[in-house]
């Protein structure tokens, strides 16, 4: 199972960063029905558990400093204090700090969870154009990026179900060389610099002048390139989720493609036993390669390696191509995909980077901007760029600069918009879990007491039932939608389910 969790950046008009965390809730408390409301279960959640066996005594911010008082929230009296909706797809829409913020559901195909996180672009605008309306037209904008130039980060976190018997210090340092490299692709571009950072006119990555550690379980501050949160949302005994906080909100659909399927197939080799030869791939310094890398103006990516000497980026990538096409070719036709679109995309950033305007967010962004700067003889500081930069990832298809390339068939696509739409009202159909939630949130929302990524409780009458989402992850997606198609009742649900996995313990039962 993968997830994508994309924290959206907001203006509104007349407002300032203090205002933002209201503004948020409001956006998602104005989300339309059948939704679930407010049901979601936020004692199961355990963000200070770190997967190296301990948990911390606290993070450098606290999630629960998003639970805000109302005071200053437009139209007080009807938010809540913390908004969030479970939609009919199994998606979840929230409030997390001064951001709306939309998390796929549970997808077991790249296909479906391109679909899905764009999917989430529209119900982002669908959002904001509720609110102009409900305040009598008062501009909103919602961006698709990861800063918005006044110093602030905000996140895009991808998840990734895998085996939990790989020590984790293979994991960390497998990951960490794949990770610093893997912006060549994945990076979403960037005007100037922040945080300190070295100057520099156009870098890969949104989010690379923000981190400052190798790993740990933070996200908001003193970030690191490997999350160590251990909420699996699953059998714990079993599997460990990979909360990855270092990628960039992409666009480019082939990007989400190469940013997620790779990292998948990493994992599915490190499944299987391989690990890189760390003489070939260890860095002597990653945070500052990630820096590095990034704002690498010659687009040659040339780093330090811990044995001695200097290696590329494209170069890194390439060991573990290899790799993967040694072991994993043939594994499935979306495999073959990946692999064939990530040799592609190794052999261009090496002959010709700035070709893959049509493929890459970066080089989509360089490409537009760098046009509009030659013409209008504007140097890269020009403060112009930025607000440029900025409405490359704008959701509003009137204004955003990505989705004007897009209506113009200037980018490659691997959904439609019919899959869009589809995604937008329907979980993915490989994923029972999130189709047990998705039809709970259509058929019969207002049953939900509580809902998780991994339970659900209903009540029906005097009756309330718990649901173990977690046992559904193995279960077959055909014969769980068969059996769900004329539930129309919590009590037929949870019947429904039962006949399907029989008596069992809730793998996540504390």
């Amino acid at each position: 199972m993968i997830g994508i969790e994309t924290e959206y950046g907001i203006w509104v008009e007349g407002k300032g960063a203090q205002d933002l965390v209201a503004e948020a809730t409001y956006l998602v408390q104005g989300c339309p029905p059948p939704c679930i409301a407010g049901k979601w279960d936020y004692s199961r959640e355990h963000p200070r558990r770190d997967v190296r066996g301990f948990t911390v005594s606290q993070l450098s911010i606290d999630p629960s400093d998003a639970q805000f008082e109302q005071r200053g929230a437009p139209h007080s009296t009807d938010i809540e204090v913390r908004a969030d909706r479970v939609l009919p797809s199994g998606a979840r829409l929230y409030n997390d700090h001064g951001h709306p913020e939309f998390s796929t559901p549970e997808c077991t195909s790249l296909t479906e969870l391109i679909a899905h996180d764009r999917a989430g672009e529209t119900w982002m605008q669908t959002l904001a154009e509720r609110r102009s309306k409900k305040l009598g037209g008062t501009p909103v904008a919602l961006y698709k990026n990861n800063t918005d130039f006044h110093g602030a980060s905000y996140g895009t976190h991808e998840s990734y179900l895998f085996a939990r018997n790989i020590p984790f210090d293979d994991v960390i340092q497998s990951l960490l060389p794949f990770f610093v490299t893997r912006q060549i692709f994945a990076g979403a571009g960037k005007v100037g610099s922040e945080n300190g950072a070295p100057d520099a006119n156009f870098q890969l990555s949104q989010r690379a002048d923000f981190f400052s550690a190798i790993a740990s379980v933070d996200t908001l501050y003193n970030r690191p390139i490997i999350n160590t949160r251990d909420e699996p949302h699953a059998d714990a005994r079993r599997f460990r989720r990979l909360h990855v906080i270092c990628g960039d909100a992409n666009f480019c659909e082939v990007a989400t493609l190469l940013k997620c399927g790779t990292t998948l197939l990493l994992l599915r080799l490190l499944e299987q036993g391989w690990r890189p030869d760390p003489s070939l791939v260890a860095l002597a310094d990653p945070v500052a390669a990630v820096k590095q890398i990034s704002a690498d103006q010659s687009l040659k990516w040339q780093v330090k390696r811990a044995s001695g000497g200097s290696i590329g980026a494209v170069d890194i990538q390439r060991v573990y191509l290899l790799a993967a096409r040694e072991k994993l070719t043939g594994l499935s036709p979306e495999t073959d995909l990946v692999l064939a679109e990530w040799k592609d995309v190794l052999d261009k950033l090496e002959s010709d980077p700035l070709g893959l305007s049509d493929t890459l967010d970066w080089a989509a962004k360089y490409a537009l901007l760098n046009e509009f700067r030659e013409a209008e003889g504007l140097s890269w500081s020009d403060p112009y760029l930025k607000s440029l930069d900025l409405e490359y990832h704008n959701v509003d298809p009137g204004a955003g600069l990505y989705l004007a390339l897009e209506q113009e068939g200037r980018v490659r696509r691997i959904v439609t918009d019919a899959d869009v739409q589809i995604a937008l009202k329907n979980p993915p159909a490989g994923s029972p879990r999130a189709i047990a939630r998705g039809i709970a949130a259509c058929r019969f929302p207002e049953a939900v007491q509580s809902v998780t990524w991994s339970r659900m409780s209903l009540t029906d009458g005097d009756q309330t039932r718990k649901v173990a989402l977690a046992r559904l992850g193995e279960a077959d997606p055909l014969v769980v939608t068969e059996a769900l198609a004329d539930v129309h009742t919590p009590a037929a649900l949870v019947a429904a389910l039962d006949g399907l996995l029989g008596a069992g313990e809730d793998p996540e039962e504390d």
